[in-house]
């Protein structure tokens, strides 16, 4: 049997009663499969489910072949060697115990046939730019991007027929991601990856569309995805004009129809009061009148009730992504208003920022470079939630920073009350009616915080940063993309060109920070943060 996967009736609801999916079939082959949709439409659901981690209400999940599943989070021991985190450890232990001499037969059982595991770890470490760690160091001692690539190379040493991918760039600087697509490339089984990264989504063979509990297929990659997508939508706003035209016809219709029918209604009555025919006649006549009326007005009625089917039908197969749309006038800040110092600044882990360095007025700032090379660690100093090691920072403006954990956010807490506790003098209504332009409308502000998805807490958390007070007049984001999909990228996109203050954003994102209308990019490379020119960004990232 050829590797696949197979969902058949597959039915999954959360432990709180939210169904995410209810009969869904679907099956994916041989190749590369993007799955996209929506911040909360089930994607990550899906993988978890196709791996084995979460178990169907009703349904089956068939794979044929051994499944190797990326999540979005990655989290390793940082206690644990790179070889144990690589799946390696007992057999490289009992090859080094061989060769120097130990001839145990329960030596030769670990090894099996893998007796070049060792150099095909090296091999697979090398291929995914890790070839400097080696495989006796700790997790401890490698960055979060890195951590990632070893995750993944321990899924590659297993060579298993199905890879399942959540995520898989975020937190990835520009090489590291290189290192990516080039293993996706070349990956020979099938493949599901989950990616807000476009780049990555342009590799695909296929898109795989969840909406609404159900997947549409699209051939060819991301951007062939998005054409296609333009044509079905431009189609189906043409059907909405159509069915519209119809409806208000079909109205129309169902109204003079009543106009001439109440018109001899009135005529027949009146026949009656004159008696100008024998009762008998009369009597035949109105009930032959009711009738046909009766069969007019219901035969216009058929006739509107399918045409606004019809229109019903149409405006479902139009897309309604909403974006959001907020003033914030008061975080506006004049241009030559200084927003921030940094002199002589020693960082932990021993980055600097030698001499001084100024933001002044609504500069929006890109500060970018390799992973591990201390970007958090500056505006986590920049906040003051880490002391600097030496140097001075100062904030002359009100500052929020948004860090990549959306720590912000009390769980347990609605979306409102969390809003709520960075603006204590804003009423309810002002809250709501803010919170509304943030796309949490009605009850969807009372939902808890934890029962939100990566997307809608992003979404929350920018919320409350964002409409605080006092207004934030510098505002930092630290890979703030990170676990939204395109729909929510556009989103906050139009967010950030509401908002009139500093910026300072981290990412490794550069598709999106050329969006935001950088003014200055910065980089931290080899312990020193330095400006550089537009021309030299994709070559530091």
């Amino acid at each position: 049997m050829s590797t696949s996967i197979t969902v058949s009736s597959l039915s999954f609801t959360w432990p709180d009663g939210s169904p995410v999916f209810e009969g869904l079939d679907v099956a994916f082959g041989p190749g590369r499969t993007g799955l996209v949709g929506i911040n909360g439409s089930g994607k990550s659901t899906l993988l978890r489910l196709i791996a084995g981690e979460l178990a169907p209400a009703d349904g089956t999940v068939r794979v044929a072949g051994e499944v190797g599943y990326l999540p979005q989070n990655v989290t390793l021991d940082t206690a644990l060697r790179v070889d144990e985190a690589l799946g390696i450890a007992e057999q490289r232990a009992a090859l080094h115990a061989i060769e120097a001499g130990d001839v145990s037969e329960t030596h030769f059982e670990t090894v099996g046939d893998d007796w070049d595991v060792e150099e095909r770890a090296l091999a697979t470490l090398g291929e995914l730019g890790l070839g400097h760690i080696g495989l006796d160091r700790t997790i401890g001692e490698v960055s979060g991007g890195e951590s990632v690539l070893l995750r993944l190379a321990a899924l590659l040493l297993r060579r298993p027929d199905v890879l399942l991918l959540d995520e898989p760039t975020n937190n990835l600087d520009l090489y590291a991601r290189r290192r990516l697509y080039a293993a996706v490339q070349s990956w020979p089984g099938v493949m599901v990856v989950v990616s807000h990264d476009r780049e990555l989504l342009d590799l695909v063979d296929q898109i795989a569309d969840l909406r609404s509990g159900q997947v549409t297929w699209y051939g060819g990659n991301y951007s062939a995805y998005e054409e296609a997508l333009e044509i079905e939508q431009e189609a189906a706003e043409r059907m909405v004009r159509v069915a519209e035209a119809d409806f208000r016809k079909q109205k129309r219709e169902l109204t003079d129809a009543q106009v001439k029918l109440a018109r001899r209604k009135r005529y027949g009555q009146k026949m009656w009061d004159q008696k100008r025919e024998p009762k008998i006649v009369m009597g035949a006549r109105k009930r032959a009148a009711q009738e046909s009326a009766g069969k007019h007005r219901i035969m216009h009625e058929e006739k509107l009730a399918e045409a606004r089917e019809r229109l019903d039908e149409a405006a479902e197969a139009v897309r309604d992504d909403d974006e959001i749309r907020v003033d914030l006038p008061y975080t506006a800040v004049p241009p030559g208003r200084t927003v921030l110092t940094l002199q002589d600044l020693g960082l932990r882990y021993g980055a600097r920022v030698k001499g001084g360095l100024e933001l002044r007025g609504p500069e929006r700032v890109a500060l970018i470079g390799r992973n591990g090379a201390g970007k958090t660690t500056l505006l986590r100093t920049i906040t003051g939630e880490l002391p600097p090691e030496s140097g001075e920072v100062r904030a002359h403006v009100p500052l929020r920073f948004l860090p990549q954990r959306l720590d912000v956010l009390d769980g347990e807490r609605t979306v409102a009350e969390n809003v709520a506790r960075y603006a204590p003098g804003a009423t309810n209504n002002r809250v709501r009616a803010r919170l509304a332009r943030f796309l949490f409308r009605g009850a969807r502000a009372d939902q808890k915080a934890a029962t939100l998805s990566g997307g809608e807490r992003f979404r929350a958390a920018l919320a409350a940063l964002m409409l605080a007070e006092p207004a934030p007049q510098l505002l930092m984001l630290d890979e703030p993309t990170n676990n939204l999909d395109m729909a929510s990228v556009r989103q906050l996109t139009t967010a950030l060109e509401s908002y009139e203050g500093a910026l300072i954003v981290a990412s490794h994102d550069l598709p999106f920070l050329e969006s935001l209308g950088i003014t200055r990019w910065l980089v931290l490379e080899e312990g020193e943060l330095r400006e550089i020119t537009p021309e030299a960004v994709w070559f530091s990232a």
